[in-house]
């Protein structure tokens, strides 16, 4: 059992530092004390990390940490905490160590029993959440799922039960991708994606997966996807008015397939059932 008394010991600090995940403004008092008073800060991207100093009038030696130079940027920065330094860590925005490097930095400062102390700020996901409209009672944050089809629709198959309000990450370029897959995996629910948050054109688009697909191609800018869980259901699949409904898709010239997929995915129901269904109607 390790016990931190984060101020009341004379031990090396190892802080976390969350930055502005766009509107400057939202740097708070105590980060910006902490960035003056430590010994040197750790950066996912000195570059900008420079910029944000920069504005700040913050002079301090800027340390490469990332994902893909851990094996060496661990060893220099723990050999400065050993030599009685204060450091900050900061990713590019928002909190460090949520999808982005840090945990196993500060796995190994535990271990070495220097103190490990975060600082309150921005974090994308709870931003999105609180303004999104959906469940905030309960939720999951789940960060990126995989780039590669076959295995982010794996993810969605261990989540498709999942009760509560999910939250994932994604780029610009993949959400097209990623929206077909929670579709096809998920079924047509509601769902909010929130963009450049706290920048001048934000947005939050809210509807059904569906809806949002159809503009996603057009969508820029960092992106948060909150997606409602799994609706208990309170009432039997409306088989019939399903069954109207693919028939009157095929009547508009739709593929048979093609409309009991959308119809399945739009009411919720299942697509193979739905398909027995209508053969055995028609």
């Amino acid at each position: 059992m390790k016990r931190q008394k984060s101020f009341q010991n004379k031990q090396p600090t190892l802080y976390l530092v969350p930055t502005p995940i766009g509107n400057l403004q939202e740097m708070t008092p105590r980060a910006l004390q902490i960035l003056n008073q430590v010994d040197a800060i750790a950066a996912e991207d000195t570059r900008n990390t420079h910029k944000l100093c920069q504005a700040y009038g913050i002079q301090k030696p800027l340390l490469s940490h990332h994902e893909h130079n851990q094996g060496v940027s661990i060893p220099q920065i723990l050999a400065r905490l050993e030599g009685g330094e204060d450091i900050a860590v900061v990713s590019d925005a928002g909190y460090p160590l949520v999808s982005d490097p840090g945990q196993r930095l500060v796995k190994e400062a535990i271990e070495n029993n220097f103190n490990v102390v975060s600082l309150s700020g921005a974090n994308a996901a709870t931003n999105a959440l609180v303004a999104s409209g959906l469940s905030t009672e309960h939720y999951l944050f789940y960060g990126f799922l995989d780039n590669k089809s076959g295995r982010r629709k794996k993810q969605l198959e261990e989540l498709k039960d999942f009760p509560y309000t999910m939250i994932f990450y994604e780029a610009p370029h993949r959400i097209e991708d990623m929206l077909q897959d929670c579709l096809d995996v998920l079924g047509n629910r509601n769902i909010v994606l929130a963009r450049e948050l706290t920048k001048l054109y934000e947005e939050y688009i809210r509807g059904t997966i569906q809806e949002v697909l159809e503009i996603a191609s057009s969508l820029k800018g960092e992106m948060v996807v909150l997606i409602e869980g799994k609706v208990s259901e309170t009432k039997a699949f409306d088989m019939e008015g399903a069954l109207k409904q693919v028939q009157k898709l095929i009547d508009g010239g739709m593929k048979t397939k093609e409309a009991i997929k959308r119809v399945a995915q739009e009411m919720n129901g299942s697509k193979n059932e739905l398909y027995d269904a209508y053969h055995k109607h028609i």
